[in-house]
Order: C-alpha cells, then structure tokens, then sequence
C-alpha cells in the first residue's frame, strides 16, 4: 500500500466507526479463504460487516471515536466485525466461532463501553434490534385487540339472546 492508499483505508475505518453500534475484535490464526467468505456471507446476512486491516492502520482509524479503548485488543492477526445493530456482529461472530476452532473472540466494544469475550457473549445472547421491535409493537396492539373483543362480545350476546327469543315466539 502506498501512503494514499492508507490514508483512505483510515479515512474509510474512521467513517465506519462512526456509524457503528458495535464493534467486536476477533482473533482469525489459519482461516482458509473459504472460511473466510463463509463468515464474511455470515456477516453480511446479520446485516453486518467484517473486515481484516492492518492493526497499526486501525489503531490510527480508532484516534478520536467512541472506540478508541479497543486500541489495546489489536495485536497479531484479527479482523473487525461492525454492524450499526449492537447485536447483529457479535451474534454472527459467536456463531461463527462455535463452529470454527481458529476463529476466536478477543473483546468488543458498544459505544464507550469495552467489553472482553465474555461481555461479547453476553451481548449475543441479547435479542436483535428487530426482535425487540416486534415484541414492543405485540405489547402495543394486544391491549387495543382485547378492547375490541370486548367490547364487541355484549353486543353479540344480546343478538344471541333476542334471536333466541325470537326463535321461542316462533315456535
């Protein structure tokens, strides 16, 4: 890479950790190309990215972001999972790790806050953005589906009763 070149990764690391959620650092000692697209797939269908850089071009991205802290979890071979939901990457990358022995997590960070590995767990085991979405409009609309039952039931049975009372005239 020629220095221009750097200069717009950083600029482009910069940009992306300013748009992010969060932020998780893992460790990637002898994943294949194909693993690598595998996970990257992963990433990407969690609505997530991940990226491998160079750790002195990161450390320099990471200057004046809310994830400067991580500057001390990037040594030796490790990539950068980052989506803007803060479950979203360290979801796909957990998953990613349960299946693959050379794929580990070494921290994270969500916003200012740094987290270890276990702290990147924990923030997996969460529900999604969406999934919390879905719930929150489910305890919004029963309230409003229960007063329409029943306030449509009275009416309902007074129609069965005036039926039936039409029904005994009748007989």
């Amino acid at each position: 890479m020629d220095r221009s070149q750097k200069t717009d990764a950083v600029a482009a690391l910069n940009a992306n950790f300013g748009q992010v959620g969060v932020v998780v650092v893992t460790r990637n000692l002898g994943l294949t190309v194909a693993q690598s697209t595998v996970l990257r797939g992963k990433m990407r269908d969690a609505g997530a990215t991940y990226k491998v850089s160079k750790n002195k071009l990161a450390k320099i991205a990471l200057e004046g972001t809310d994830y400067a802290g991580l500057t001390d979890l990037l040594t030796g071979p490790v990539g950068l999972a980052t989506s803007v939901d803060p479950v979203a990457a360290a979801k796909a990358a957990i998953d990613f790790a349960k299946t693959n022995d050379k794929f580990e997590i070494v921290g994270g960070a969500m916003g200012s806050q740094i987290l270890d590995a276990e702290g990147v767990k924990a923030l997996a085991s969460l529900p999604s953005l969406d999934e919390l979405r879905a719930k929150l409009v489910g305890l919004l609309v029963a309230p409003a589906t229960k007063l329409a039952t029943i306030t449509q039931a009275p009416a309902a049975q007074i129609a069965r009763v005036l039926s039936a009372y039409a029904e005994k005239e009748a007989a």
